[in-house]
């Protein structure tokens, strides 16, 4: 993979960029400290830097336009998406926002029906306040998304496995088919993460995540980013990051890059955890349907298998009942935080319809599918039998309703 300018020049990290995924969490972008030999890559906290010259800088000048920390960053999570280029910024939202500012007033783009909310919320009340409008579409269907491109049409948004009910989008299929139509695809990967999916290699042109979520995968710093190879559309990103300045601080910088140093290892225990616990899913009365790719039954699991190296740690489950039932069931959990976010290695548990679905109108959500018979669950890494029964004492403190 290409080398990245960090602020750096290349030394160690620059020898990592073909070594294996974990190998590059821990050094790309990493190098020790040329002034004082640090291992770690210090936080460099400082909003200016002093010039020898007018004019003259040792590559950063203001930290809102460039900060070692953040570069090295950067650095770390383009190559592990698989990419050229790396912008970081202060919120997975601040990210998605990025990533749409390759477009212009008048521009049209189509996006995946089953979406987060707080994109739903961006693409449906503040991109059309630029001029730029979106339609949602069921994008396991390429006709319909055909059906949808219009001569003002610039890009597919594609957020796969969707958040709340996971279900995969071929991402090479769209991307064929927007690229025979000149195109941009940009893809939401935060669910995957780099390690279980890379969509820059399956053909998008843009990846966003929320690091929030698994990357940083602590539950303790709000950031995100947003990937490329293409160098023009870098250009228009990286001029956004800077004029917009929604940046992260320097200690969030920091401590995502901590956290993407164990990515994999974290993630590969969701996985495990999540696996285990959706198949149990699957045999109590109290289920009437559990969504996870990792499931053979999943609609979609051969495409999960081809596209992806790992099924994630989201599960999603409908509570058999009164829909007042799955309510009950969330707060009766006590190893099941009640909260929304995802990724952490604490175990989550939400009600999108109410948490993270809110800003969606209600009819939208239900066309959906997104109803209050439905929780979704952040499978953390913690032992797998203490989260089942966790699991198993709230739905019976919850069986009488």
């Amino acid at each position: 993979m290409p080398n990245h300018a960090t602020g750096h020049s290349p030394s160690r990290g620059a020898s990592c960029t073909q070594a294996g995924f974990s190998t590059r969490a821990i050094r790309i972008g990493q190098d020790p400290d040329q002034t004082t030999g640090a291992t770690i890559v210090p936080i460099y906290q400082t909003a200016t830097f002093t010039m020898d010259e007018v004019g003259v800088t040792k590559g950063y000048d203001y930290s809102r336009s460039g900060n070692p920390t953040r570069r090295a960053l950067e650095a770390q999570l383009a190559h592990l998406e698989g990419g050229n280029y790396g912008c970081a910024f202060a919120s997975g939202m601040a990210a998605i926002f990025g990533a749409c500012s390759v477009l212009r007033a008048g521009d049209h783009m189509i996006a995946t029906k089953d979406i987060y909310g707080g994109t739903f919320r961006l693409f449906s009340e503040v991109l059309p306040q630029y001029g730029i409008n979106v339609t949602y579409v069921d994008m396991t269907d390429l006709a319909q998304i055909e059906a949808a491109i219009r001569p003002q049409t610039k890009m597919l948004w594609i957020e796969t496995p969707t958040n709340p009910l996971l279900t995969l989008i071929d991402i090479r299929a769209v991307a064929d088919l927007a690229h025979s139509r000149n195109l941009l695809v940009g893809v939401d990967n935060t669910f995957c993460s780099p390690y279980f999916q890379r969509p820059l290699e399956l053909g998008a042109d843009i990846v966003a995540h929320s690091t929030t979520k698994y990357i940083n995968g602590h539950s303790d710093v709000i950031g995100g980013a947003v990937i490329t190879s293409n160098p023009d559309l870098n250009a228009i990103i990286a001029h956004h990051q800077n004029a917009i300045g929604a940046i992260p601080g320097v200690q969030d910088a920091f401590l995502t890059m901590r956290g993407a140093k164990t990515l994999a290892l974290r993630m590969e225990r969701h996985a495990q955890n999540a696996q285990t616990i959706a198949q149990w899913l699957t045999q109590q009365t109290a289920i009437a349907q559990v969504y996870y790719p990792g499931l053979p039954e999943h609609p979609q699991y051969e495409l999960a298998c081809s596209q992806m190296s790992g099924f994630g740690g989201i599960v999603s489950f409908r509570v058999r009942g009164p829909q007042a039932r799955a309510l009950a069931v969330a707060k009766s959990t006590r190893l099941f935080n009640l909260a929304t976010s995802l990724g952490g290695v604490e175990s989550l548990i939400c009600s999108p319809f109410t948490m993270t679905h809110g800003p969606i109108p209600i009819p939208t959500k239900e066309s959906m599918g997104i109803t209050l018979d439905l929780l979704r669950i952040s499978v953390g890494i913690e032992d797998v039998n203490d989260l089942i029964a966790d699991l198993e004492q709230a739905f019976q403190t919850s069986a009488q309703l």
